[in-house]
């Protein structure tokens, strides 16, 4: 029995002190992320802009009505001189509708175009956003979320920093507003992998294949945007704007990252629903595509962000039970360690990144198991028809689809 116990307690702790090295080279990523990552507006500020080029912003939406307003006050406060403003109502069953055309009756920057149904094959906001493409007169394409809200500033930004940079593309990393309890337990821990899979430091580096949007916010030349197929070429892609970011790069055509916390403002999930399908949407294509991959990934993702807090009662338990064991000592050193550690980085990602009450971090191991567990049951519900909802849309998702590229 006791050998028995020292082989549980030796292979615990191997990969207790794993998760502790994967804990300390992610927080050190992510802070080193932070530091390094460009702002929106760092660039030479004297530049000056003398033909300003038109900027057709394209933004679609499907039952928006909380939100369509504040995004549309905020865009029609934009300093920049020359712009469009295509609004696409998604086949809305709301109000969202309404509020545009209201909106677009008192400014004819606005344009307000009704999606007629997708076609089969298309994912709907791909084909909102074609549709508003379609539309556009610009030279070029601003697209943005109908829940985002952007500081008057934001285009002229923009704009600026992608001439001065001569750059074909920009994306800007958002202020995630946390507007639920189960959001604000969860994202802290979900930024670290963001930070450090899709890292601006990894997308401007020429070097790397990696390429990613935020929906929120990207800019992008009409002639890159048509050079790479526009949204055509993803459209069975439920995470269109990581798979845009994706070709844009395949393509080397010169696009950067920034950090725009302080000028644009978006929400990510709005209630416990829209997490978790936003999970599932996550782990389902990577899942289709590369079944040992997503499987060794929800293993992985189970490991480090649940584990350490669910062997926390076993370590304690051993140490009350053997206090003269050296092995059990160790085991519950190293598991107080880990579990520390993965609290610390919710610590650093409410602190700088998502700007929220750092006590939030307390409720990680709640956070770690509705993650992990989202992405367990997305592999077992994966061939099920319908097993993401989003939008008001059911999805079955298929081994076409590229999350993680």
């Amino acid at each position: 029995m006791e050998i028995t116990l020292s082989i549980i307690n030796g292979i615990s702790t191997t990969i207790t002190f794993g998760i502790i090295a994967t804990w300390l080279y992610l927080v050190a990523y992510v802070v080193k992320s932070l530091k390094q990552t460009p702002l929106l507006d760092s660039f030479e500020k004297s530049t000056i802009i003398k033909n300003f080029p038109k900027v057709s912003i394209i933004l679609p939406a499907r039952n928006e009505e909380k939100y369509i307003a504040r995004c549309l006050d905020s865009l029609l406060k934009q300093n920049y001189p020359n712009f469009e403003i295509i609004a696409i109502n998604d086949s809305s069953r709301d109000r969202t509708e309404v509020i545009m055309q209201h909106y677009a009756a008192r400014d004819p920057r606005i344009l307000v175009v009704n999606a007629k149904s997708k076609p089969v094959g298309w994912v709907g906001k791909n084909w909102a956003c074609y549709q508003g493409y379609l539309r556009a007169t610009g030279n070029l394409l601003l697209f943005t979320d109908a829940d985002t809200v952007h500081l008057p500033s934001t285009m002229s930004l923009s704009v600026k920093h992608l001439i001065f940079e001569n750059l074909d593309a920009l994306t800007a990393i958002p202020k995630l507003l946390c507007k639920d309890f189960w959001t604000k337990i969860t994202l802290p821990m979900l930024s670290t992998f963001l930070y450090s899979r899709f890292s601006a430091l990894r997308v401007n580096d020429p070097k790397t294949k990696i390429g990613y949007f935020f929906g929120s916010f990207f800019i992008i030349s009409r002639r890159t945007y048509e050079k790479v197929g526009t949204h055509k070429a993803v459209r069975h892609e439920i995470i269109e704007d990581g798979a845009l970011g994706g070709k844009v790069k395949e393509e080397k055509f010169m696009m950067k990252m920034v950090r725009g916390d302080n000028y644009i403002e978006a929400i990510w999930a709005r209630d416990f629903h829209t997490l978790w399908h936003g999970l599932r949407r996550l782990m389902i294509p990577l899942y289709n595509q590369k079944r040992k991959r997503a499987s060794l990934m929800a293993i992985a993702i189970f490991f480090l962000l649940f584990e350490p807090f669910l062997l926390l009662p076993y370590s304690l338990l051993f140490l009350n039970v053997a206090r003269d064991d050296i092995f059990s000592l160790i085991l519950i050193v190293s598991d107080t360690m880990a579990s520390a550690i993965i609290i610390l980085s919710s610590v650093i990602q409410l602190r700088f990144s998502i700007f929220q009450n750092p006590l939030y971090a307390l409720a990680s191991p709640l956070g770690g198991a509705i993650i992990s567990f989202s992405f367990i049951t997305s592999i077992i519900d994966a061939k099920k028809k319908g097993t993401v909802s989003w939008r008001g849309r059911h999805y079955a998702l298929n081994e076409k689809q590229h999350p993680f590229n």
